[in-house]
């Protein structure tokens, strides 16, 4: 087999693309481009300062910071040196999960921003292995002791290439494509987090595969939107974008978290990208601000906004069936919608992007069909971090895209769906999602119990249920950890409810829905304080009754999808939420109850709402304006 590790890739678009903008970064009130040879010149500045340090091929070094052109820089750098990388989310706040990490992965050196820094000195004395903390933005003077600068690094790495630069230039080249590349944690929605290994080989191959569906022109540039520590974000934020010879920006780092989010519309319209990578937290949040927006021009914009919608939805049908048949004839009055409202939309997003990436959870096909009308389809993928991650994709081209599919499979890659019995079912039949190809991954970090019962005979057992369509669309249904599980054992995912939910209601920020043998389904629901507060103060309500109301405005949002309900056929009736729960406080990342893809962490909801879920299976608990609830819902709503 023909070697090809992430070396190997770069070095090849740096000689085919040499001085052309590879990174884009803000400075001085504008992006600034870095070329591919010049971001070359730095990592290897970066990666001989390691090597100068002390470390050496399969240290594991890792990077806790914001996006940003030092930390791409960062990564090649420790890979050109022979190290494995072990990135790390910056919105782990508890130093309980840091520490797990780093101890975990014996982490020699780590390369830390100043936001991040004192998270790194509060827990710096725990951690044996750690030899060097690395830090951008901040002053030499203001370093303790075992902190250097990032300049301070590339000095003594440009003493290093110029003493010992054959020697160093060979680390990069004796790599193999089995030589591990990172060991990326998982967020743990459903377990504690596991170290999952990541070949180069795994990368470059997912590269291919990725690229064999959808192709990226040189002329194209991304913003990075999601953090870098994400496999997702590797591979299709930087690693294909390097392959194509196309641009990459970061967004623009705040002081604080809420800066830098608010940065990113300000960057999309500066940077003008050609496609997004989203997951469908971002989805939504695009979506109300849009919605917003056409709200405040008034009555008449917001009506006529609608109406082009609808006729959208008509003429889109699934995506992979439009404008066809009858549907030919909307065509006209798509196209004047397009030209008066849609494309004064897209100008938000900068007017060149032509379609999202979706990664992550699952995407409600009403958001898909939403951005379809407005002209900047998401095109929903499927993956896990340990299939490096892309498994299959909706798609541009024509045939290549459904609405509530994820998409068609990479090529090349094997699959099979399982039943409980392990045998291969027909197309249409839903089982277990098993998956083999060269992007599979090399197992899980110490920990080889995990490994056998993950990957077996080189078949990665994904843990999701989903089933092919008889024309190759894969259709991805859930986690099997995340099952409804009736009394008389019948199973049922419920995140696809649990989506439609959330994007259809405005009363309903987050959902949890769940039965454990149970003799009917319940829900918890975190309300939606902002919304719910305008349409009580609309109706004048005041004192102890608007949290009455307000529980059972929630009430009758779920109620939609059962028998005579406007949504009632969506999902069968019997596994749709017979009792309310109401939680007092949202899932945030702060309490560790949604992870840093703002997926429920369901375990650890199911732990600190465990007596609120119990009450909701007594007498008393069925009632939604129950004391327990009025309670609840009080304390959210203040």
């Amino acid at each position: 087999m023909k070697r090809r590790t992430i070396i190997d890739l770069f070095e090849e678009s740096v000689s085919k693309y040499g001085d052309k903008d590879f990174l884009l970064e803000k400075h001085n009130g504008q992006f600034e481009p870095t070329s591919y040879r010049m971001t070359r010149e730095r990592a290897l500045r970066i990666g001989a300062g390691l090597a100068a340090l002390g470390i050496e091929y399969k240290d594991r070094v890792s990077i806790l910071a914001e996006g940003c052109n030092n930390w791409i820089t960062s990564e090649l750098g420790l890979l050109y040196a022979g190290a494995i990388s072990v990135p790390l989310s910056i919105k782990l706040e508890e130093s309980n999960d840091l520490l797990f990490r780093l101890r975990h992965a014996d982490v020699k050196a780590i390369f830390v921003s100043r936001n991040q820094l004192s998270k790194i000195r509060r827990i710096a004395a725990e951690l044996a292995e750690l030899r060097h903390i690395i830090v951008w933005g901040v002053a030499k003077e203001e370093l303790g002791e075992g902190e250097m600068t990032l300049e301070e690094l590339l000095a003594m790495g440009e003493g290093r290439l110029s003493t010992e630069g054959d020697a160093f230039m060979a680390i990069g080249r004796s790599l193999q494509n089995d030589d591990v590349a990172t060991i990326t944690y998982t967020s743990g929605t459903t377990a504690d987090p596991k170290g999952v290994v990541l070949t180069h080989r795994n990368y470059t191959a997912n590269v291919e595969q990725a690229l064999s569906v959808m192709s990226i022109p040189p002329s194209w540039r991304t913003l990075i939107i999601l953090p870098l520590d994400h496999c997702f974000a590797h591979v299709v934020g930087f690693y294909i974008m390097i392959a194509c010879g196309a641009s990459v920006a970061t967004t623009e780092v705040g002081r604080t978290p809420m800066e830098t989010l608010k940065n990113i519309p300000i960057n999309i319209k500066e940077v003008r990208p050609h496609f997004l990578l989203s997951v469908p937290a971002l989805a939504k949040n695009f979506r109300k601000s849009i919605e917003t927006s056409i709200r405040k021009k008034g009555k008449t914009t917001e009506r006529l906004f609608n109406l082009a919608l609808r006729t959208s939805y008509a003429y889109q049908a699934d995506g992979y069936s439009k404008g066809r048949g009858w549907r030919a004839l909307l065509k006209p009055a798509v196209v004047l919608f397009d030209k008066i409202l849609y494309s004064k939309v897209r100008e938000a997003f900068g007017g060149e992007l032509q379609f999202f990436v979706g990664g992550g959870a699952l995407l409600d096909s009403e958001l898909q069909r939403f951005f379809y009308a407005i002209g900047i389809p998401m095109f929903q993928g499927y993956g896990l971090s340990e299939a490096t991650p892309v498994i299959s994709t909706n798609a541009p081209t024509k045939g290549d895209h459904r609405f509530g599919s994820s998409g068609r499979l990479v090529k090349p890659l094997d699959i099979k769906i399982l039943d409980e019995e392990g045998r291969e079912l027909p197309a249409g039949e839903k089982g277990e999602i098993v998956i083999r190809g060269e992007n599979v991954m090399a197992g899980y970090w110490k920990n080889p119990e995990s490994t056998a019962d993950t990957v077996r005979d080189g078949w990665l057992y994904t843990g999701d249920m989903g089933y092919m369509s008889k024309d190759n669309f894969l259709y991805v249904l859930g986690r099997f950890k995340s099952l409804l599980i009736s009394s008389d054992g019948e199973k049922y995912s419920p995140e696809g409810m649990e989506e439609a939910m959330v994007d259809k209601s405005p009363y309903i920020d987050q959902i949890m829905i769940y039965n454990n043998q149970n003799p009917y389904t319940i829900a918890l629901v975190v309300a939606s304080k902002d919304n719910l507060g305008r349409v009580l103060d609309e109706r004048g309500i005041k004192g102890e009754e608007r949290s009455r109301e307000a529980a059972r405005i929630v009430a009758a949002e779920v109620a939609k999808y059962r028998t005579g309900g406007v949504y009632a056929d969506e999902f069968p009736d019997r596994w749709v939420p017979a009792v309310i729960a109401l939680a007092d406080e949202p899932f945030t990342e702060q309490n560790g109850l949604v992870n840093s893809t703002m997926k429920v962490v369901r375990n650890k909801v199911e732990k600190r709402f465990a007596e609120a879920i119990a009450h909701a299976y007594t007498p008393d608990g069925k009632a939604v304006d129950n004391a327990r609830n009025i309670e609840a819902i009080t304390k959210l709503l203040a």
